[in-house]
């Protein structure tokens, strides 16, 4: 029997084609996707095009030196964002690291009976990057353990990391840490100073955190339960995933990246200092979410991130070079942080009226 006219009206369009998406959305959903890396184009473009400066060799190795200490703390805070937390004490943890790390190439490690304890630098550069994770993993403890939210834990343990710090040597600093022969503590400045076939030693290590952290997101169990307790953390309960050691795991990682990025900029510096790194965590943060790393967890990239932390460093050392304000400078970096959020929010409406 053949169908009515009035039944082939009513019969409903295949899924697929009721569900495809215009050319315009189409379009506007890879723009949004690319945002980060069509900005950082566009900075290198306009500063370029400002200074005959920005884009020699010289200013673009220096540019992202800067980058490789924010970078690698933003890729340790994006561990902690995919699980829908926050690590707001990073930038003390950098502090606190530095300190220890000085101190003990400084000093050496006092001993009752007036002894002291000489350790040397790759001793003294795990021992830092250990205090790193110690702290972090406090902040896990915080949060699974005692359910303190992961804003307030983090936020009370970046002033006793601080604190801790400034106690370590009284609120001075370590001035000297080039060490000596006869304590085999020298070299401390390959962190920060040295570089490995003409490129900072600093920039090889953010390469290598973000290789790691780019194998260990996409290709490991591990990096799949993070991405499922940040997406939906009851469903990864009930599917077997022990939430709460991948939450103190991941603040274990973010401690650790930010230790390293402490120890860099202490060696760069040459001194040990209480309040190095201070603030650094609201460029880590900035970092993620500009690239794409949602605050509401169980999504984001390693990658993204790593762009995000480039367009955050290009830009600051693009309006120093060109001679911006200090004060404007704060405004233009508040502005790309909210602009990325609204950014973020239009694409997931975009997805969503391209499923419908």
């Amino acid at each position: 029997m053949n169908a009515s006219p009035e039944t082939e009206a009513k019969t409903p369009l295949p899924v697929e084609e009721r569900r495809q998406p215009n050319t315009g959305a189409r379009v506007a959903m890879l723009l949004l996707q690319g945002r980060t890396l069509i900005v950082l184009v566009v900075l290198i473009a306009v500063f370029s095009l400002i200074s005959v400066d920005y884009l020699t060799q010289s200013n673009l190795l220096l540019m992202t030196k800067h980058v490789s200490i924010t970078a690698i703390m933003a890729i340790g805070g994006t561990f902690v964002i995919l699980t829908a937390g926050i690590d707001l004490s990073v930038g003390s943890i950098a502090g606190l690291s530095g300190m220890i790390s000085g101190g003990l190439l400084y000093e050496g490690l006092k001993l009752p009976g007036g002894h002291t304890v000489w350790f040397s630098t790759v001793m003294v550069m795990a021992i830092g990057i250990l205090v790193g994770a110690a702290v972090g993993a406090i902040n896990g403890l915080l949060i699974t353990k005692l359910n303190v939210a992961p804003f307030i834990a983090t936020l009370g343990v970046l002033y006793v990391a601080r604190g801790f710090a400034d106690l370590r040597s009284g609120g001075g600093t370590f001035p000297n840490l080039a060490g000596t022969p006869a304590r085999h503590n020298t070299g401390f400045d390959v962190l920060g100073v040295q570089s490995w076939f003409g490129v900072p030693v600093s920039i090889w290590a953010m390469v290598a955190v973000a290789a790691l952290a780019i194998v260990v997101t996409t290709r490991t169990p591990f990096g799949r339960r993070v991405y499922a307790v940040g997406g939906n953390e009851r469903a990864a309960e009930l599917s077997g995933i022990r939430t709460a050691r991948i939450k103190i795991a991941v603040y274990i990682i973010s401690g650790a990246c930010a230790a390293l990025a402490g120890l860099i900029l202490t060696s760069e510096l040459g001194a040990a200092y209480p309040d190095t790194a201070t603030t650094y965590e609201l460029n880590a943060i900035a970092a993620a979410v500009l690239g794409g790393t949602s605050l509401f967890g169980g999504k984001g990239t390693i990658i993204g991130t790593v762009v995000g932390a480039f367009v955050i460093g290009y830009l600051s050392d693009g309006l120093v070079l060109v001679g911006v304000s200090p004060f404007w400078q704060l405004v233009v970096k508040g502005t790309v942080i909210i602009l990325a959020v609204v950014l973020e929010q239009t694409q997931e409406r975009v997805k969503a009226r391209m499923a419908t």
